[in-house]
């Protein structure tokens, strides 16, 4: 008998392949939000429409700056994927959903260790309704968090940078 693929790791699949379209010479983050077994949105890291790339550029400002992961964002030139997949779904049916993260390092292609999403993608998955997030940490493996606990944990009263 042929072992089917469990849905997590299928949907964690799905995002680790939107992630092969990002445009960051960092990271390659992919995002799928799902409800009720369905693809609602993806969305991959990537500059905003229109401007250039860092992929196109080959440089990045943040990389320069030798800026650790998870700080100044406000820096970045992309639109992280996690945002892009909020953008291009509506609110009604991320309520209730979940987030499929997976990244890879552009340069290697090994998986993040200790990925999360920045402080700022996390407010906006809050506020987006979006119950659960999956993380990727290896082909098989992967953190599920509840958004209920960047809640009730809330960095930010405490000035915690990075993750």
């Amino acid at each position: 008998m042929i072992e089917r693929r469990d849905k997590i790791n299928y949907y964690l699949d799905l995002a680790e392949t939107v992630s092969k379209r990002s445009t960051c010479i960092r990271r390659k983050y992919g995002a799928v939000i799902v409800k009720n077994d369905e693809v609602i949105a993806t969305g991959y890291v990537g500059a905003p429409r229109g401007r250039k790339n860092c992929t196109d550029m080959g440089t990045c400002i943040r990389q320069k700056m030798k800026i650790p992961r998870g700080e100044r964002y406000e820096l970045c030139r992309s639109v992280h994927a996690e945002m892009n997949a909020i953008i291009s779904a509506p609110r009604d049916k991320m309520i209730g959903s979940s987030m499929y993260l997976a990244g890879v390092d552009a340069q290697t292609g090994e998986y993040i260790p200790h990925s999360n999403s920045c402080s700022m993608c996390k407010r906006v998955i809050i506020n987006a309704g979006i119950e659960r997030v999956y993380i990727r940490d290896g082909s098989e493996e992967y953190r599920m968090i509840q958004v209920q606990d960047w809640i009730d944990h809330d960095e930010s009263l405490e000035g915690v940078r990075g993750y």
